[in-house]
């Protein structure tokens, strides 16, 4: 009960704050703009940066795994749907709260990515990345949670779901390639692109910040701005701490067991990706036997969890293979398809304004395409029809690479990729939504999306390797890279006649 009263103060607070369905869009829009904009500062454009000071392949392919703190979203998530930010939810309420943290987090994060552009100390770019990437990661499982409880059925997700990915893709592109066009100009460079990003970035903070008092909440504005802030600066202080500290540890690990720049690290890999799946089904007896008040069930930190599996049983091991699969060839293709574009002689000009108009109209037909599929059509078709078109753009990059070097050829490919990438997401992101229990939207949203990208980005930070293997094999290895990563995109079809008839097993808990 407490559960549903939270949810339903959330959602009147959206209502009072933004009346109307077509506020609500607009506001999603604009979360998903402030979410999409450091997206590219710790991953394509970081990689062109790092290319730009020499730094070899293998090690920008480790800077992917940056890229990986999303997946593991889950380990916060159930903070976020149980405590509200000191100072912030006095006023804005819970997921307000958490979402104006994240934008102080972001700003900071990126403003001390382009003060130490020079890369000259790889761990502090590495630091100042990681925590970029938590703080846009712990916005978007806040926004991610309002939209749940907000449109919890299939007709209600695929607008709204729409609309924040237009938000979003329209940040990537605006800082994809806006980063570039200024990292290009004499006198701005790398720290000029990363400052003009961050700023933009930070635009939604006083947007919330002169919203409407949350329903359930009596507090004064000014007083929740000032404790907000301070309790901000404690907050990110000690978070930036954590991440140096566990960095370090984690880099004293690798280097005691002989793992380095040069090291093939792709079977570390396949073996760490097959441990989830390999805890799941030892687990999955034992918590399919779960009465509801059993400690697993009922607690803050796994309890969301348990319910997954505990509503789908061995079938969510089913649905677990088919989500991390399902995005794998944009994944793939984000880290590694930019320093192709580069090294096929195409200037940060070219790639930026290819990144721009094109990427951007693309972009927006295929979400809005793939918005009102997931709405209008039955899922599985409109997953299968993603998913073709997502391994399409991937196999636009080979193509690419064997013409002479042209803005058009550049322009289409990209197109190509823009395309199959925004109509798989926006299919996808409806998908995910409907697994989820309304119980818990924060924790198992963050869940089954962060679990839905571990694969492909475990496999992301070693493409570098993979592609120097195949070099060294005798074969073109950005060929083979992109020819792979859009077969395992189409993997994902033969599992659609399977997952589609995942049902959810009826709540067992007292009315």
């Amino acid at each position: 009960m407490a559960t549903q009263a939270a949810s339903s103060a959330e959602a009147e607070a959206i209502s009072a704050a933004v009346p109307g369905g077509f506020a609500l869009k607009l506001l999603y829009v604009l979360l998903g703009f402030s979410a999409g904009l450091p997206f590219y500062m710790f991953s394509t454009v970081l990689t062109l940066r790092l290319q730009a000071h020499g730094v070899g392949l293998v090690v920008i392919g480790f800077f992917a795994w940056v890229q990986l703190l999303p997946t593991f979203k889950f380990l916060w998530a159930p903070l976020l749907d149980r405590y509200e930010v000191p100072g912030f939810g006095l006023f804005w309420g819970k997921r307000r709260g958490w979402i104006m943290l994240a934008q102080l987090g972001i700003f900071l994060s990126m403003a001390a990515m382009g003060l130490a552009s020079s890369d000259a100390t790889l761990g502090l770019t590495a630091l100042f990345a990681v925590l970029l990437a938590f703080w846009t990661t712990t916005l978007e499982v806040a926004a991610d949670a309002w939209r749940i409880e907000l449109a919890p059925t299939q007709e209600a997700q695929g607008p709204l779901a729409a609309a924040n990915l237009w938000g979003y893709r329209t940040a990537m592109v605006a800082a994809g390639s806006g980063a570039l066009l200024v990292a290009d100009q004499p006198g701005w460079g790398w720290t000029g692109a990363y400052l003009a990003i961050a700023t933009f970035a930070f635009l939604p903070f006083p947007i919330l910040a002169s919203m409407r008092r949350d329903p359930g909440h009596d507090g004064s504005r000014g007083r929740a701005l000032i404790v907000g802030l301070g309790a901000s600066a404690l907050i990110l202080g000690a978070a930036t701490a954590a991440t140096a500290a566990i960095g370090w540890l984690l880099l004293r690990a690798a280097a005691g067991i002989g793992i380095g720049a040069q090291t093939n690290v792709t079977p570390f890999v396949l073996a760490i990706c097959m441990v989830p799946f390999l805890i799941m089904a030892a687990a999955l007896p034992k918590i399919r036997t779960l009465p509801p008040n059993a400690p697993a069930r009922r607690s803050v930190a796994i309890g969301p969890y348990v319910d997954f599996f505990w509503r789908y049983g061995f079938m969510a091991l089913a649905l677990m293979a088919f989500v991390s699969i399902y995005r794998m060839g944009d994944v793939l293709a984000l880290n590694l398809s930019k320093p192709m574009v580069r090294g096929l002689g195409y200037s940060l000009t070219q790639i930026g304004l290819a990144d721009s108009y094109v990427a951007l109209v693309a972009s927006i037909i295929g979400v809005g395409l793939g918005g009102w599929m997931a709405a209008k059509w039955r899922m599985g078709w409109a997953l299968a029809i993603g998913a073709f078109f997502a391994a399409f753009g991937n196999f636009g990059f080979v193509w690419l690479a064997h013409q002479p070097v042209d803005g058009m050829a550049l322009y289409v490919a990209t197109a190509a990729d823009q395309f199959g990438n925004g109509m798989a997401g926006a299919v996808f992101v409806v998908y995910l939504s409907l697994l989820v229990n309304p119980k818990y939207p924060g924790a198992q949203y963050a869940f089954l999306s962060g679990f839905a990208f571990l694969l492909p980005r475990l496999l992301s930070g070693a493409g570098g390797a993979i592609v120097e293997a195949f070099d060294r094999a005798g074969y073109p290895g950005f060929d083979l890279f992109f020819i792979l990563s859009g077969v395992l995109s189409l993997a994902a079809i033969p599992f659609l006649p399977v997952v589609v008839r995942a049902r959810p097993r009826p709540s067992d808990e007292p009315a």
